[in-house]
């Protein structure tokens, strides 16, 4: 069962040198303004703790991983500062995941949307289940997956990104994603993906943890422009959101 509460859930378990991050909303697993607040806060404490060698972060229930940004939070910006706020939320998650000084291990059961998909992206190492399909869907509602380009092309390729995005109403498969490099591993049932990761987490977590933060940091050379320039897009697409033609699209949904 996954949480009722309307700002959503968010759990942290430290245990065995493994710190696993669960959260959870209503609507598929979206995220509202403040559980990215939460996250990005969890993650940035996580980091602190020397007793933690290796993160896992995964979303509560069986079916979807993440949809996204939340749907009412977008048809209700307003103003450009508002616009630029909501957007700022996955790009605030995602400079926290890059700079997380452990690696973070993804556990993907279920389909991902828009931000979903970046938070997958900004994985070290992603396990995930048959049934994680993802789609990029921002453009067929009027905006663009800007916040969370750089991560999914990090990952995937400026070519497969331009798949994904492009094509905003088609859904790429979990072997598909593996094929590009977005997962790592693909499994047929979300129980034998747990007893994988379950052996991958135990063995990762018996490293030495200076050794790991050492690898986490090698793997994100060259992004330390990201704390600017997803802000950057964060705002481009805050503006993108408050265009008659978006509000349109949005409203028409909506209804």
């Amino acid at each position: 069962m996954g949480t009722n509460r309307p700002t959503g859930s968010l759990y942290t378990k430290i245990e065995n040198r493994t710190a696993t991050i669960e959260f959870g909303h209503p609507a598929s697993n979206s995220f509202v303004t403040e559980l990215l607040v939460r996250l990005t806060n969890e993650l940035r404490k996580v980091s602190s703790n020397k007793d933690v060698s290796i993160v896992v972060l995964k979303s509560e229930g069986e079916r979807a991983f993440c949809a996204g940004a939340s749907f009412d939070e977008l048809l209700a910006i307003s103003n450009p500062d508002e616009g630029t706020n909501f957007f700022s939320g996955f790009a605030n998650v995602i400079n926290a995941m890059r700079e997380c000084t452990q690696p973070i291990i993804g556990r993907i059961q279920g389909k991902a949307v828009g931000g979903g998909v970046g938070l997958i992206a900004a994985c070290d190492y992603v396990f995930a289940s048959e049934a994680a399909a993802v789609r990029l869907s921002e453009l067929s509602i009027g905006i663009a997956p800007l916040v969370i380009a750089p991560a999914v092309q990090r990952k995937i390729g400026i070519a497969g990104f331009t798949e994904l995005a492009m094509s905003p109403k088609e859904w790429k498969n979990a072997y598909w994603a593996k094929e590009k490099g977005l997962y790592s591993k693909v499994f047929n049932s979300i129980k034998e993906m747990d007893k994988e990761l379950d052996y991958f987490i135990a063995a990762m977590a018996s490293y030495n943890p200076e050794a790991l933060r050492a690898i986490k940091k090698i793997l994100w050379e060259g992004t330390t422009s990201w704390n600017e320039l997803l802000v950057n897009r964060a705002e481009v697409s805050g503006r993108l959101a408050l265009m008659p033609a978006s509000k349109s699209i949005l409203n028409s949904i909506k209804k």
